[in-house]
């Protein structure tokens, strides 16, 4: 089965989540850790596969990142238009 990509990423907030996961000193390591309180259980190299869009996201992991970083969704979503520009 083939993966469906857009423009070779998996996904579009992983710039979004590393700005904001930065911006609040949040290591990858302690993001793991809040998001394993709240049950969403995600490994370090998950969050740098996201980040870099190599990794596909759930929409529960993405309420949940929101969540852990006390954003809204259209922060999450923020500035992806440019990703179905031509």
């Amino acid at each position: 089965m083939k993966v469906k990509t857009l423009n070779g990423n998996l996904n579009i907030i992983g710039n979004n989540l590393r700005k904001y996961r930065n911006q609040q000193k949040l290591s990858q390591p302690a993001l793991c850790r809040k998001l394993d309180l709240l049950g969403v259980t995600m490994y370090i190299c998950d969050i740098y596969e996201i980040e870099y869009g190599k990794k596909t996201v759930k929409d529960f992991e993405a309420m949940a990142f929101c969540k852990v970083l006390n954003i809204s969704l259209e922060q999450l979503f923020e500035d992806t238009n440019t990703y179905f520009e031509a």
